[in-house]
């Protein structure tokens, strides 16, 4: 693991809140400092960070180990005033999918494991929204937090809030890595060791390069996903700023939480099984229905539920299931089952992130033999698609989404991903029409109304 990085050496913890008038969640955006960061999840408190008062990176494969290890360590002694839970000093970031960690374009600027303590925070809450000021280092002290907390209001709640939404860009081209005669063949592949009882499902997913007409504002992005796909998980997460190149942006609004902790109470989901939506409600309700009936999309439901819950069995006493039901989003239908637990001891999240990751809906089982099977025919580095990201806090509880929906954006370009799960009886050509449909809620983004 690399060491604890700050702004001084040390790893004294001061930090700060106050009220103050709720601003605009984009003016926030807008004037943050790199790197920047956005939480944004149902029944949660929707925060931005600006800066970097602490960052903690980690690679290889006791990534998550490290994590926890430096987070433990930095929240070990502090000099804390909330004034509310949910302005409590939090540390937000993620993983690579791999082990090995990320490499190749976008992905030059992620290491494997990468959190943020952010130096300013605000955060909107459904009554009220808060301002935090953070400082490590033995430079920290209350007094300079307070005053930064001072000035920091002031300037945050002179930001405008009329700004009008801005357009998308505009996508003037696109570049499928994966081309269609490819996907084929490798689906074919996956199908014929599923059925030689190699594997029993694996996930396969594709990568899509678009030029901009100019560069994209996250800020007006990020506000377009949350009225559109407000049940989801919104997310933004950077790097530090590298000198040679533009600010490199990881952003989505994902449907999947990996997994929520807090105390010994734990919430997760199996969501897997897609279909469109329809243009009418009949349309709608019968797209529905046939996804509930589909023996194809049943059983590769079945297998990620089943796992997870057996996944969660050794730290919990008891695990539930809930029924088998549909989840509407904006541009898909998917299979939900909602499963919870109760820990027999107290654990940390992240040791429930990497018993969880990756389920069988982003992965497949077994899991060593699907991440070989991806390994071996995805022409790209997910890097961090569809890994988890989320906070931990100083208890050690937090929550993780599952980073799909989503794309590397850097100037006037972006990465977007997508993927699907294949099991014995999949066909290539239907697989390859519900990647594209998963495209949609980033590209719809993208692209203006007239393209």
């Amino acid at each position: 693991m690399e060491s604890l990085r700050t702004d001084a050496t040390g790893n004294e913890l001061v930090s700060r809140s106050v009220p103050i008038a709720a601003p605009s969640f984009r003016a926030v955006l807008r004037e943050a400092d790199a790197p920047r960061t956005v939480w944004s999840a149902p029944g949660e408190a929707t925060v931005v960070g600006s800066g970097a008062a602490a960052t903690l990176t980690a690679r290889g494969p006791d990534r998550f180990t490290s994590i926890r290890e430096a987070a433990e360590s930095l929240f070990a002694s502090g000099d804390v005033h909330a004034g509310t839970e949910a302005a409590r000093p939090r540390l937000f970031g993620g993983f690579a999918f791999h082990a090995g960690g990320s490499s190749g374009s976008p992905w030059e600027d992620f290491p494997g494991a990468r959190f943020v303590f952010p130096r300013v925070q605000v955060t909107w809450t459904d009554d009220d929204a808060w301002l935090t000021v953070n400082a490590v280092g033995p430079d920290a002290s209350p007094e300079t937090v307070e005053t930064r907390l001072d000035e920091e209001r002031e300037r945050i709640e002179s930001l405008s809030t009329d700004e009008p939404v801005v357009d998308p860009p505009g996508v003037r081209t696109r570049r499928r890595i994966t081309a269609r005669d490819d996907w084929r063949t490798g689906v074919e592949a996956a199908v014929a060791r599923i059925r030689s009882g190699d594997l029993q499902k694996v996930v396969l997913a594709q990568a899509l390069d678009v030029d901009l007409e100019r560069d994209l504002s996250l800020p007006d992005v990020l506000s377009r996903l949350g009225r559109t796909y407000p049940e989801c998980y919104r997310f933004l997460v950077e790097p530090d700023p590298a000198e040679s190149r533009p600010q490199s942006s990881f952003f989505g609004a994902t449907p999947e939480r990996l997994v929520s902790l807090r105390g010994r109470t734990v919430e997760t989901d199996a969501l897997a099984g897609t279909t469109g939506r329809g243009e009418t409600p009949a349309e709608d309700e019968w797209l529905a229905q046939e996804l509930a009936r589909d023996e194809k999309n049943a059983h590769e439901h079945d297998l990620v539920a089943e796992t997870i819950e057996a996944q969660l069995s050794p730290f919990a006493g008891t695990v539930s299931a809930g029924s088998r039901r549909i989840k509407r989003l904006a541009t898909v239908q998917h299979l939900w089952t909602p499963i919870t637990a109760t820990l027999d001891r107290d654990e940390h999240v992240l040791s429930l992130v990497e018993a969880l990751h990756p389920t069988p809906a982003v992965g497949g089982l077994p899991p060593e033999q699907a991440l070989k099977t991806i390994r071996e025919t995805e022409p790209f580095d997910r890097g961090w698609y569809a890994a988890p990201v989320g906070w931990i806090d100083a208890a050690g509880y937090g929550t993780f989404a599952v980073a799909l929906r989503s794309a590397v954006a850097r100037g006037d370009a972006a990465t977007l991903f997508a993927g699907v799960g294949i099991v014995a009886d999949s066909d290539p050509d239907r697989e390859w029409d519900e990647v594209q449909l998963k495209y949609r809620p980033i590209l719809d983004e993208l692209e203006r109304g007239d393209e």
